[in-house]
């Protein structure tokens, strides 16, 4: 088998999605490229939680409906999913609490005592996960020693009692299948959220400002992990105008700094953002789109914030917006986030999603473009310094607190070139042409980049459009169907050379969003191009590959 999927449910808050990511590390160690999809609901216990472990000889970033084995660690996880049963689905179940009525009658059915193997060994609850786990790895014709070295890098305490469980699991399960290594190189597995936090390292991050909301809320946990490592400030203030506001001090000080939230926290900071742009203060802002309106679905994805990013704020200034679709791009344009905040002194954003920042990708770093640190304009220590020094592409020289002979000043209110409050016509007219005239500037260096990517095949005359996570599920629909995908990367400033390109040779560009209202569809109209169709899912779930496949093939019969 050179494809195939585990499913693994339960309760919330009994370590599904930690058992998912053990899973997904098995069957990499196998040199299996992997992609994690996660479904939880917003409840710290109780409820219904399962995990999508996809397994491919081919680098994969999306999931299918139809699985190879489901491990049901309770009832609902049985009657939630048998329909997904692929031929010969092996189900594996705990045997003390869950009935089987209504099995596929194609299905290979392993039932194991996992509670009663529990209570024996007197271990905790959570530990089901290890028991199923190594019946999993029976099942599926693995060698213990792959679930041993795992396990002893995954659990750190209680290692011996968990391998233990799992060895019983192990012990009285049976082979229905064989998966057998490939030979080709482990790639490293990371999530979304982690390859953003590493990416912004490498721009230089020196502070980290969050107040937790789903999805982004890892970055803060990871980022405070290799805090001491890196050399990091991580700081979790009292709210989001408390983050947004703290990380603009630390700009002014000129550290390099960023901040992470979703689309509740980011209404909150966008009195916040609107400083950043008036008072030219480089700030990164991470935004994990989740469903709204307001609280919406907290712990489920969208692509519904693009908009909302690209308008945010009182005032007309100039912001760098950036939606990667893997990890690779998650972490080559967190840098590159950095850098363009810092070389341009405007705030950078982000656009990520659930399925992107919590989802589990291999991660190629050899792939990855280089990156260098950008250098910022600083001020030569000779001339008066003029914090708001007109210049030809708007960028003024910078200089920090504490530095001899300068006084540095930083204006909400519009201002002269020293940083004073003017309410002045013509001054007003100048400043704000100072401030605009940088995203001239800041096009002209963006196409250098590679801000519109293309794949599948490029003579196609219809061409799927799509952004950030969508990317994995259109390239391998597009593949499967000989179509052409187009990913702009960059949304403001617009590309708009670059995505012109990528266009050739279309005759019908279908949309791929999630989103009831096509927002990529209605940015690009404003730029003269136009959507012919759209395919929109906006129920907090991902597309998966078979039901985007059957979608894609209605709309080009």
């Amino acid at each position: 088998m050179n494809d195939f999927s585990v499913l693994i449910g339960g309760k919330a808050g009994f370590g599904i999605d930690k058992s998912a990511t053990v899973i997904g590390a098995i069957f990499n160690q196998l040199s299996y490229r992997t992609y994690i999809y996660r479904d939880y609901p917003s409840l710290i216990r109780g409820g219904h939680s399962f995990s999508i472990v996809r397994l491919s000889q081919e680098r994969i970033a999306t999931h299918k409906e139809k699985i190879d084995f489901i491990l049901a660690l309770n009832q609902d996880t049985f009657n939630f999913h048998k329909n997904r049963a692929n031929d010969n689905c092996v189900i594996i179940y705990d045997s003390d609490t869950v009935k089987i009525e209504g099995a596929p009658a194609n299905a290979q059915l392993q039932g194991i005592s996992v509670s009663k193997i529990i209570k024996e060994e007197n271990a905790n609850e959570i530990m089901l996960n290890s028991c199923i786990i190594g019946a999993l790895v029976k099942a599926s014709g693995v060698n213990w020693h792959v679930l041993d070295s795992i396990f002893r890098k995954e659990f750190t305490k209680e290692t011996d009692l968990n391998l233990k469980v799992a060895r019983r699991g192990f012990d009285e399960a049976k082979e229905f299948k064989k998966i057998e290594p490939l030979s080709q190189n482990i790639l490293p597995l990371s999530t979304g959220n982690q390859a953003v936090g590493l990416g912004l390292i490498k721009g230089g991050l020196k502070a980290y400002i969050s107040y937790p909301m789903t999805p982004t809320s890892p970055i803060l946990h990871f980022l405070a992990e290799i805090a001491l490592e890196h050399h990091l400030k991580v700081l979790h203030p009292e709210s989001e105008i408390g983050v947004i506001l703290m990380a603009l001090g630390f700009s002014y000080m000129g550290e390099k700094v960023a901040v992470g939230t979703s689309g509740g926290g980011f209404c909150l900071m966008t009195e916040g953002l609107s400083f950043a742009g008036m008072s030219e203060l480089p700030v990164v802002i991470v935004v994990g789109q989740r469903p709204g309106p307001s609280t919406g679905l907290p712990t489920y994805s969208a692509q519904t914030d693009l908009y909302f990013v690209l308008s945010a704020g009182q005032g007309e200034f100039t912001r760098f917006v950036v939606a990667p679709g893997d990890t690779e791009e998650a972490y080559f344009w967190s840098a590159t986030a950095m850098n363009m905040s810092w070389e341009y002194q405007v705030p950078s954003i982000i656009l990520t999603d659930k399925n992107l920042g919590e989802g589990l990708f291999n991660f190629d770093i050899n792939s990855v473009s280089q990156i260098k640190e950008a250098v910022s304009l600083s001020w030569d220590g000779k001339s008066p310094y003029k914090r708001y020094q007109d210049t030809e592409n708007g960028v003024s020289p910078l200089a920090f607190a504490l530095a001899k002979d300068a006084v540095i000043k930083v204006n909400s209110y519009e201002h002269d070139e020293y940083g004073i409050t003017t309410e002045d016509p013509k001054l007003t007219i100048s400043m704000q042409n100072k401030r605009l005239r940088k995203e001239k500037y800041l096009a002209q260096e963006l196409d250098k980049i590679e801000t519109v990517k293309v794949y599948g095949n490029e003579n196609s005359d219809v061409s799927l459009l799509c952004w950030g996570s969508n990317k994995g599920v259109c390239i391998e629909a597009a593949n499967n169907l000989g179509l052409k995908v187009i990913q702009p990367l960059v949304l403001s400033p617009f590309p708009i050379k670059q995505f012109q390109k990528a266009l050739e040779r279309t005759k019908k560009l279908i949309s791929i969003e999630n989103n009831a209202t096509a927002q990529l569809g209605r940015l690009i109209k404003t730029f003269g191009f136009n959507v012919d169709q759209n395919i929109l899912k906006y129920d907090g779930r991902p597309f998966s590959l078979d039901e985007l496949e059957e979608l894609i093939k209605g709309t080009i019969r």
